[in-house]
């Protein structure tokens, strides 16, 4: 049984092998568990309940054997992602981070989900607070695997902005586990590049649930069980947010309308004794309207302070409705065996319509300190009109179905085996088009009186493929007192479009020396290939290259964990080397989300880095973590080059330069230059805190500097993206009181808040600093061809008001 400091049975308290998604349960209403492991596992059983600290206990048991293990939990601020042991250390070598959900009910910022957590762990770089979406070591945001349940999910193809987005469609409300990767990750995951984030949702007993309201929107989640021994399951979850109030804050005003909808279930039934039923279903909506009005920028430095005005006319109207839907059946004969039958299907609907006219001013301010007119209009560099008109629809169907299997022998050996088949239908119908007009002259300007529009795209596609992908691995561990650790796997990928076929070979290595420092030390390697989608067979005219290749990176990775205690509490410091070979590279440009590929693999490169962070108990009983990444990544594009020319007096044509007849030219060959997600240095700390007199006043702040990502002008040439943005500085802060829980008793004389289990109240400030973030940049060109970067801003400093009930 697992009970407070008082007695009391905890339902609902989580109990799990450590370091496994495989082995865990849930309190019953009694406090009462049953948990099924393998034999003669030396390993930790780990206790967590949210609000109180976390109960450990080693066990080692027999075949057959039956134990009868109780815990006591008391309480602490707040149950963190990573768990230290203070005993007993054992590390299973996996190469997955576990992640704890519960801290995103704590963790400020305008996006409560798994993500915002994700972005605060090394190799994980995000430059868009409004948006779901990161980077990993150098990677772009279609190189990241997500699975809830064993279920791949995609992201949106159309999505432009993060202030589309809307909801994560992780609701973080249902969620027991979270294990994520930023490389070297086992065979048994899919084929993507850079990382995976695999989620598992609850499997609950009694009924509960939770309500969340904020300036941002609310969501409420119910759970529960019916039948003898829980075998009816259900989970569900409603979630409605709005980004009005938050797009109040960028610089582009008008009227924001903003509603994204989600409802998520899933559902369980044990058949009998070796058969169970998982269902999973999940609807979600996001609605984008904007009127834009009028939008002020002011940029430069203070020797060359500009301004940017336009005055807008037209609307954008957008809307993405996706539905995904799964049928699992699980077999299980025994402890040992298991088999998982998964029928899954993701529909996507999207549709982007705007005609939107701006007529904009660029201006040189006044920098004369000692004048009275300082910061003023000095003179005007140029005025002009824009266009931007789109007509876009997106339908995509993904159907799979795959057989997963998981046999356990030996003492502690693992054999995991897979197949899948999918199926996609994808129709897609691209209307883009986009005008400028500087000083009455059509840009780019023409000999005659032509009028040119701007990347104009019309297509229309229409595909039919299906991939067929399988796996097996093996994992040993070795029975000596250090615990080696050998994970061996491969996987294979056949695409019937582009005719090819990938074989993926990966190993996982890691031992814990008898010490007497407390050291786990890891390899990996393995070869990723990534099979285009859809996105990355599209070119920057639209145009569908069927026959592209798998983008290919070959990952060799080293690290260590070090246990260790200082000021007598626990801390865990974290590093990892690794290198990634990349070959068969599709380059793309990206701008704010919005990544448009060349569509071709004429690109070889790499990525380096180091990863740093330091977990543990900065403030006692609380834990917190610093995350420290170093990267670089390039690209050598194949016949990448340009040519200068020059006029007749030898002058170099450039814009504003009088005489344009060339008669002469030089070829210059580019060679390795940065890619998009090349961001050198990032840093991050997530740090709790209490009043030690007072546990139930909390303090939580997220803080996040990453260096410049490199940019250039849209649709350059030689693809040189020769400038940095400037950093990216941002720190969220919260402030939060419990009303009721477990150090905090409801008023007698309050009877309906006997009936809640928890309520938190929280004041949030986004953007404590203020700071004016680049997201990415506007680009003005006046009828001389100079070009202008007007930078995107992010949003200001806001508040938000959190309620949190738990019942």
């Amino acid at each position: 049984m697992v009970s407070d400091s008082v007695g009391k049975p905890l339902a609902g308290t989580t109990v799990a092998l450590y370091g496994s998604n495989r082995f865990l349960t849930i309190t019953d209403s009694s406090g009462i568990y049953e948990l099924s492991i393998p034999a003669f596992l030396n390993d930790t059983i780990i206790f967590s309940y949210v609000g109180l600290g976390i109960g450990h206990t080693f066990v080692n048991l027999r075949e057959g054997e039956k134990r009868k293990l109780n815990m006591t939990l008391v309480f602490s601020s707040t149950n963190l992602p990573e768990f230290v042991k203070k005993e007993d250390k054992i590390d299973r070598g996996t190469p997955m981070e576990i992640i704890n959900p519960k801290i995103v009910d704590v963790n400020p910022g305008p996006n409560n989900s798994i993500e915002s957590i994700v972005k605060t762990y090394p190799g994980v770089t995000s430059n868009n607070e409004l948006s779901n979406q990161y980077n990993v070591r150098g990677g772009n945001y279609d190189e990241n695997l997500v699975y809830i349940n064993d279920v791949e999910v995609f992201r949106p193809f159309l999505i432009q902005a993060g202030q589309q987005e809307g909801l994560s469609i992780i609701n973080s409300d249902l969620v027991s586990n979270v294990a994520f990767s930023a490389g070297g990750f086992d065979a048994a995951y899919g084929d993507k590049m850079s990382s995976v984030l695999d989620i598992k949702y609850k499997r609950p007993t009694d009924f509960a649930g939770s309500v969340s309201l904020s300036l941002l929107g609310q969501s409420l989640s119910l759970e529960g069980s019916a039948g003898k021994g829980h075998r009816f399951t259900y989970l569900f979850g409603f979630r409605e947010k709005s980004n009005n109030y938050v797009l109040g804050s960028l610089d582009t005003k008008g009227d924001y309308n903003t509603a994204f909808t989600d409802v998520q279930g899933l559902m369980t039934y044990d058949i009998n004794d070796k058969w169970e039923l998982e269902v999973f279903g999940n609807f979600s909506e996001n609605k984008y309207n904007v009127v834009p009005s009028n939008r002020t920028t002011t940029f430069g430095t203070v020797s060359a302070a500009l301004n940017f005005v336009v005055y807008f006319d037209g609307q954008e109207i957008d809307s993405y409705q996706t539905l995904n839907g799964a049928a699992t059946l699980i077999y299980h004969p025994n402890q040992h065996f298991k088999l998982k039958s998964i029928f899954s299907a993701y529909q996507d609907n999207e549709n982007e319509s705007y005609d939107i006219e701006g007529q904009f001013y660029l201006n040189q301010l006044n920098n004369n300190l000692g004048s009275s007119n300082f910061g003023n209009v000095a003179f005007n560099l140029g005025v002009g009109t824009f266009i931007n008109h789109a007509r876009d629809v997106l339908n995509a169907n993904v159907y799979n179905f795959e057989e997963k299997g998981y046999y356990t022998y030996g003492k502690n050996n693992e054999l995991q085996f897979g197949a899948k088949v999918q199926h996609e239908v994808i129709t897609d119908n691209l209307n883009e088009w986009n005008y400028v007009d500087s000083a009455g002259y059509s840009i780019p300007i023409q000999p005659d009186t032509a009028i040119t529009l701007q990347n104009p795209v019309w297509v229309t596609h229409n595909i039919s493929s299906n991939r067929y992908s399988g796996y097996v691995q093996n994992k040993w561990v070795f029975d000596a007192a250090s615990k080696p650790t050998l994970t061996l796997g491969v996987r294979t990928n056949y695409w019937d479009l582009n005719k090819q076929n990938v074989v993926s070979p990966r190993a996982n290595f890691s031992i814990k020396p008898e010490w007497k420092a407390d050291f786990v030390f890891r390899a990996a390697w393995g070869i990723y290939y990534q099979p285009p989608f859809f996105r990355e067979m599209l070119d920057l005219n639209g145009n569908l290259h069927t026959d592209i290749k798998a983008q290919e990176s070959i990952h060799f990775v080293l690290g260590s964990d070090y246990n260790f205690k200082a000021w007598d509490r626990p801390f865990k410091f974290v590093s990892e080397a690794y290198y990634k070979i990349l070959d068969n590279l599709d380059p793309y440009f990206i701008d704010d989300v919005r990544i448009r590929y060349l569509g071709n693999n004429q690109a070889t490169g790499f990525a380096e880095g180091i990863d740093f962070r330091l977990n543990g108990e900065f403030v006692k009983n609380v834990e917190s973590w610093a995350s420290l990444s170093i990267m670089q990544t390039k690209e050598t594009i194949a016949n990448n080059s340009y040519y200068n020319y020059y006029n007749n007096e030898g002058q170099q044509i450039l814009p504003g330069v009088i005489d344009t007849k060339a008669v002469d030219s030089v070829k210059n060959t580019v060679g390795s230059i940065p890619r998009p997600a090349d961001q050198r240095i990032t840093f991050s700390i997530l740090f709790q805190d209490y009043i030690p007199k007072h546990p139930t006043f909390k303090m939580n702040l997220n803080l996040v500097f990453g260096s410049g990502f490199p940019f250039g002008p849209p649709n350059s040439t030689n693809f040189l993206d020769a400038f940095r943005m400037p950093f990216y500085r941002r720190v969220d802060i919260g402030f939060s009181k419990q009303i009721v829980g477990e150090n905090s008793k409801a008023p007698d004389h309050i009877h309906f808040l006997k009936h809640f289990t928890s309520i938190w109240i929280s004041l949030e400030v986004f953007n404590l600093l203020d700071v004016s973030n680049t997201v990415s940049y506007t680009w003005v060109q006046d009828a001389s061809g100079t070009k202008y970067a007007v930078p995107n801003y992010l949003t200001t400093r806001q508040l938000n008001l959190r309620l949190n009930v738990k019942f």
